[in-house]
């Protein structure tokens, strides 16, 4: 596990190789996984690979998103507010579950955070997300997780770049 975190980075450009179905359903089987407070299940996950989709999910705030439209399949994480009062939590943790499957199996990603951003000046990226996909208004938008084979790579984070000031022993 220590090595998926170490190589885990965000990658915002992909080829044009298509993600195998073998490894789309361990992805969709790692989401099905992921914990859930008290067990509640609050999320769902709408997976998108049509390209025209794509490219309108790459434009649901005007930055941080662009990369969307390079990736072969993105997953939409959407927690239900009428199951769970915790279910933007839930759905992070989906998303990192996601996000470490896929580099488990040689596949990169990147966030695109949805929950509270902002589309534009009159809209919430969230809303804008939501009209898109058809999203029922009782769940909320959390993310959008672009998944795909790298174009670029990233090394691996080191040892002596974290910030190890940030752990703190028993107290503050």
């Amino acid at each position: 596990m220590i090595d998926i975190l170490r190589n885990r980075r965000s990658v915002r450009k992909f080829t044009d190789n298509k993600i195998e179905t073998e490894k789309i359903n361990i992805l969709q089987e790692a989401l099905l996984l992921s914990p859930t407070s008290r067990n509640i299940d609050p999320c769902e996950f709408i997976m998108v690979r049509d390209k025209i989709t794509l490219e309108k999910l790459s434009k649901l705030k005007p930055h941080g998103a662009a990369f969307i439209k390079e990736c072969d399949t993105a997953f939409v994480i959407c927690g239900d507010t009428a199951k769970s009062d915790v279910c933007v939590t839930d759905c992070s943790i989906a998303s990192i579950i996601l996000q470490l499957e896929a580099e488990s199996i040689g596949l990169k990603s990147c966030w695109a955070q949805v929950n509270k951003r902002f589309h534009n000046e009159e809209m919430y990226a969230e809303q804008y997300v939501r009209e898109l996909l058809h999203i029922p208004e009782n769940f909320t938008v959390v993310s959008v997780i672009a998944v795909g084979y790298p174009a670029e790579t990233r090394p691996p984070k080191t040892s002596d770049s974290l910030k190890k000031e940030k752990i703190h022993n028993e107290r503050f």
